[in-house]
């Protein structure tokens, strides 16, 4: 019996590997339609799921910013409110502080109000007493940047109505609502006398911070509870833009790839059924398959499978295996990068999390194997979106004393290693060594939000 169950669950996690295979040549494919789907979000009336969205940000930080200012980022089940002393060129940072706080999960289902609410107060905790911003000798509100990671149709630098929530993110009445509108209400019903000068996302918030202290630096990306990525476009290669092109002529885009699609994606049946009881089915593809919010659930998708269709977890109570979201990329990562003996990390896991309990070492080598799939998967698809975006910029080729640099944050990035240690070895597989030399990855530490700072300084200023 027992070796008729281990040999059911290895059919289906042997289907699972082939159904995930990501091989050099369908990378390229992706990368080739990414490049293809960023030109079209460009034109005036390109029809393309990446978004492109301008950013209203008319100049990233120079580093001759002074100043105290704040950064509030908002981008998935935390939030971070921060604060830096800008010394200018000399000194750059000077100090800073920041603190994260858990978002509780009724408030992300429940009114615009009682969420900028609870984030207002928390951000009042933050400010320190004789920060206040009622006595400021020279009379000016303190300069707030704010990186909300969702899609916004921006108006101005500091102004945007929200599109459509993401990141498991369902607030009806804030659709539609101008969210620095929403924030800065908030803000006054604590006392706080702040001042939003700049609305921004993740990525380009993980791009100026980069750019702040390396010009090199060509895009930010975000790899955490969600994804996605900002880069630097000439300003002539943007045929909708219709105002006056910067001075710089440059300008910043904030991506949106969390909704990019391509046939080539190793798309499977757990895939498919997650995005359907999802709270926006058809949409994120490339977000589900790559972000933190969703590798843990795939991995317990398949679990559960196997739990149904063989013993291989004995006779268990499958209540914690079927609930949704039970298992969050934490716990896989844990699982994934167990080098116990005896894999007595899983067996903590399965106990802890499922209420599993006598598993055998060949059940738990399948898992640990289950992750590294679906963790495979995610990293070499998301080097493949990073390819796009260096062929969107004829970066993905050598050139003789050009370096582009690619800033990434996000937890998924920070934490789980061997998620980026695969990132970066198939990068270098698909621009092959020359080229790989120019280009280089860094991790951006809470770039979005000290991004989100910098930005406040240097449109004050």
């Amino acid at each position: 019996m027992a070796a008729a169950a281990l040999a059911m669950a290895e059919q289906v996690v042997a289907e699972l590997r082939v159904r995930c295979e990501t091989p050099p040549s369908m990378l390229r494919e992706v990368a080739v339609e990414m490049a293809r789907e960023m030109g079209a979000g460009l034109e005036k009336d390109g029809g393309s799921r990446v978004k492109m969205l301008l950013s209203y940000v008319d100049k990233l930080p120079t580093g001759r910013e002074e100043g105290l200012f704040y950064g509030l980022d908002l981008g998935g089940t935390n939030f971070r409110v921060l604060k830096v002393q800008l010394g200018g060129n000399a000194k750059h940072v000077v100090d800073r502080d920041s603190r994260e706080v858990g978002i509780p999960p009724h408030l992300m289902s429940g009114s615009s109000s009682e969420l900028f609410g609870f984030i207002a107060s928390e951000l009042a905790k933050f400010v320190d007493d004789d920060e206040k911003c009622a006595n400021i000798s020279n009379g000016k509100k303190r300069e707030i940047g704010f990186t909300f990671s969702f899609p916004v149709k921006q108006r101005s630098v500091a102004s945007g109505t929200l599109v459509k929530w993401t990141k498991a993110f369902s607030i009806n009445d804030a659709v539609g609502e101008d969210v620095v509108a929403e924030l800065q209400t908030a803000m006054e019903k604590q006392g706080l006398d702040m001042h939003v000068a700049a609305l921004i996302n993740d990525a380009v918030g993980t791009l100026a911070g980069a750019r702040y202290y390396d010009k090199d630096v060509v895009a930010g990306v975000i790899f955490g509870t969600g994804t996605n990525a900002a880069y630097v476009e000439k300003a002539n290669a943007i045929p909708k833009w219709e105002g006056e092109l910067p001075h710089s002529g440059d300008m910043v885009i904030n991506m949106e790839w969390g909704n990019f699609f391509s046939s080539h994606l190793p798309i499977t049946e757990y895939d498919q059924e997650l995005d359907k009881e999802s709270l926006n089915p058809g949409e994120q593809i490339y977000e589900k398959l790559t972000s933190g919010m969703y590798l843990g659930e795939i991995v317990r998708r398949v679990l559960l499978k196997i739990s149904l269709q063989s013993a291989i977890f004995g006779d268990i109570d499958h209540t914690k295996l079927q609930t949704h979201f039970l298992l969050r990329t934490p716990h896989i990562s844990a699982m994934h990068h167990d080098e116990t003996s005896d894999l007595k990390i899983v067996a903590e896991n399965f106990e802890e999390n499922l209420e599993i309990t006598g598993t055998s070492l060949e059940a738990r080598k399948l898992v640990v194997e289950i992750c590294d799939i679906v963790a495979t998967r995610a990293a070499r698809l998301a080097a493949a979106g990073l390819a796009g975006i260096l062929m969107k910029i004829g970066r993905d080729h050598s050139v003789e004393d050009q370096r582009s640099v690619i800033a990434i944050d996000g937890g998924l990035f920070e934490h789980y290693t061997k998620f980026r240690r695969c990132l970066e070895t198939t990068l270098g597989e698909l621009l092959g060594d020359e080229a790989s030399k120019a280009v280089a990855i860094k991790h951006a530490d809470d770039g979005s939000g000290i991004g989100a700072a910098l930005i406040a300084a240097s449109q004050s200023q």
